[in-house]
């Protein structure tokens, strides 16, 4: 595979999540074809099927019936028409709509997959869903219905429909048949061969689509949560050598030490926090008493202390995740299996979406977390019994003469929805994957529920980047009640970025555009950009 900035070239090989991502939300015009090697091998699969073919052997999903009815076998004169049959009894997904880059990933994930080859699809088949995507005419895909074993076939349904001219699809800003679609397109309705139903459905792309675009998200969280806990840090006045090298040195968790590293560089500069050092020195002395009591802590609460073991227990999450979800779309997910080169047919279970499902379960318990230690963040900077003298739930600080003062109750409420938002993301976070059912006459006797955890990954990360933009606005407004000159330069561009969408609560007045804005602003890097302080988890290979 391989990709310029307006070109990517499938050979199966070689997809990158950034490239799924990219693809995905349309960050740029990106036109997808097949590599020509690609080509080659899809067409000698095909030339291997259609020998078997005229064996008469059977074939699974080509002369037999699906599933249990295995021992059903067909003449090879039906095998066409059985591909069409197949992706009509499973057009009855439910539940709400997938978005538009939820589908986009799922068409490009799909037909890397293909173009691997042991598909036994034609080139030209593929090559009309990339045709799909870039017209971005989008299957209008149901969100459940799939076990995630074997496949997504109840949602890859939906995407095989559309290349039929069947069902309905999202075309320029409008539901349409997905024939009219096609038609104003001018794009032929695929007349599906043997095995190329199958082909197109019995794969893990749906449940990896939301997979690849939960740790791009994700990605952005955990360096969200990075820079909220080095302005929590200055807006309680901490101590910001909890994040010493010394010490993460000496538990090197990779993400652990990521984390703190880059919290330290959040802070370079800041005139709001402390060092330990700086503590002893301003420090009374005992001077022969028995007891003193300090008038500063030495060390902060946890969720400040332990954000980096936190955080970093996300970050190398990422490392093995993203790199099972990349093996995963670099594969080939469906059954049978065409081998040209030996002239061998295998039938196996690639559909199984099993490492995708602990992959997403394991995301979900990460982030999760993330959300429920930036509550109790939000829940120390705004209490004034825990906030070193900040006002009480940030009110704007007014003279007691002044008429509104008493009036006004800051981030009261903004703190109850974070409490509320955190309760639900925890509540998803239970592992989908031990949820197998029997089913299909006990064929599909053991399934993944992959996608059920990813999409439940894809929802819990959505919650988390709503409390983490919270806990944003309310830091900013800390840092805005401090002075915001006396903070870290990083920190200060950072809450310059949020001022120039959410202005400082002066008084009480409805905060949910402000969230929806700033959680914008974490989704689609902007946070990072203006932070500009470099993370691994950004590099071309991190």
């Amino acid at each position: 595979m391989t990709t310029t900035s307006t070109e990517l070239v499938l050979d199966g090989n070689g997809l990158r999540l950034t490239d799924v991502a990219a693809v995905a939300r349309r960050d740029a015009p990106i036109s997808v074809s097949i590599a020509p090697v690609a080509q080659a091998g899809m067409s000698e699969s095909v030339l291997l099927k259609n020998e078997l073919l005229e064996t008469g052997i059977p074939i699974y999903g080509v002369t037999t019936g699906f599933g249990d009815s295995v021992n059903r076998q067909i003449a090879p004169s039906k095998a066409a028409a059985l591909q069409r049959n197949l992706i009509l009894y499973h057009l009855n997904g439910v539940g709400p709509i997938a978005t538009p880059e939820v589908a986009r990933a799922t068409m490009l994930i799909r037909a890397n997959c293909l173009t691997r080859g042991p598909s036994a699809i034609r080139p030209e088949v593929v090559a009309t869903l990339l045709r799909h995507l870039d017209e971005d005419i989008l299957p209008l895909i149901p969100e459940r219905g799939s076990l995630g074993a074997s496949g997504d076939l109840v949602p890859l349904c939906y995407v095989a429909a559309a290349l039929i001219g069947e069902g309905e699809v999202r075309y320029r800003g409008e539901t349409r048949p997905a024939l009219d679609a096609l038609r104003e397109a001018g794009i032929a309705p695929v007349a599906l061969g043997p095995k190329e139903g199958l082909a197109l459905i019995n794969g893990t792309s749906f449940t990896a689509a939301f997979a690849a675009l939960a740790l791009a998200d994700a990605a952005e969280l955990a360096y969200a949560a990075d820079v909220a806990t080095a302005m929590t840090c200055e807006a309680l006045l901490g101590n910001a050598s909890h994040f010493h090298p010394f010490v993460h040195a000496n538990k090197p968790h990779p993400g652990q030490g990521a984390s703190a590293a880059l919290i330290r560089e959040l802070l370079a500069g800041s005139k709001l926090t402390t060092s330990y050092e700086e503590i002893l020195v301003r420090r009374d002395t005992l001077d022969g008493r028995g007891f003193l009591l300090l008038d500063h802590r030495i060390q902060d609460k946890y969720s400040v202390r332990c954000a980096p073991h936190v955080n970093g227990v996300l970050r190398d999450s990422l490392e093995w995740t993203r790199r099972w979800v990349e093996t995963e779309i670099n594969s080939s997910t469906d059954n049978p299996l065409f081998a040209w080169e030996t002239g061998e047919l295998h039938h196996g279970g690639n559909f199984y979406a099993g490492h995708v499902g602990q992959a997403m379960d394991s995301l979900k318990v990460a982030v999760a977390s993330l959300a429920d230690l930036l509550d109790r963040q939000l829940a120390l900077v705004v209490d004034e019994k825990f906030n070193a003298g900040l006002t009480a739930n940030l009110v704007a600080p007014l003279p007691e003469s002044d008429r509104q003062s008493g009036l006004h109750h800051g981030f009261k409420g903004m703190q109850i929805a974070a409490s509320a938002v955190t309760a639900e993301a925890l509540g998803l976070s239970g592992p989908a994957t031990v949820l197998s059912r029997s089913t299909e006459s006990h064929n599909q006797d053991k399934v993944s529920m992959g996608t059920i955890a990813a999409r439940d990954a894809r929802t819990i990360i959505e919650l988390t980047r709503q409390v983490t933009a919270i806990h944003l606005i309310a830091l900013a407004q800390a840092i805005d009640i401090r002075g915001a000159a006396q903070a870290a330069p990083a920190v200060r561009r950072v809450h310059e970025l949020i001022r120039a969408h959410v202005p400082f609560t002066d008084r009480d007045r409805r905060m949910d555009r402000d969230i929806e804005r700033v959680a914008r602003l974490i989704a689609d890097g902007s946070v990072r950009a203006a932070a500009d302080v470099a993370d691994p988890l950004f590099t071309p290979h991190g």
